[in-house]
């Protein structure tokens, strides 16, 4: 699954891909959300950690958990 993190005064993203579950991340942003005070951790499928302080959050997009194809179609 791809997933975009947004920051607040930052022109860039953060974009990676993870192995996990989308109602599994949602419910690791919502539980981050919850806490003003608090940060987002998730980790993608080579093993880096992502953390960022919660009040820095502008948005988390979820992308779609199927895999792209690779290669000609016939």
């Amino acid at each position: 699954m791809d997933i975009r993190i947004g920051i607040f005064n930052s022109p860039r993203e953060i974009g990676f891909e993870t192995s996990q579950a989308a109602t599994e991340i949602e419910q690791t942003v919502a539980a981050a959300l919850s806490d003003p005070t608090g940060y987002l951790k998730l980790s993608d499928s080579k093993g880096r950690v992502y953390i960022v302080p919660t009040v820095g959050l502008a948005y988390v997009e979820l992308g779609s958990e199927e895999s792209r194809r690779v290669g000609f179609v016939a």
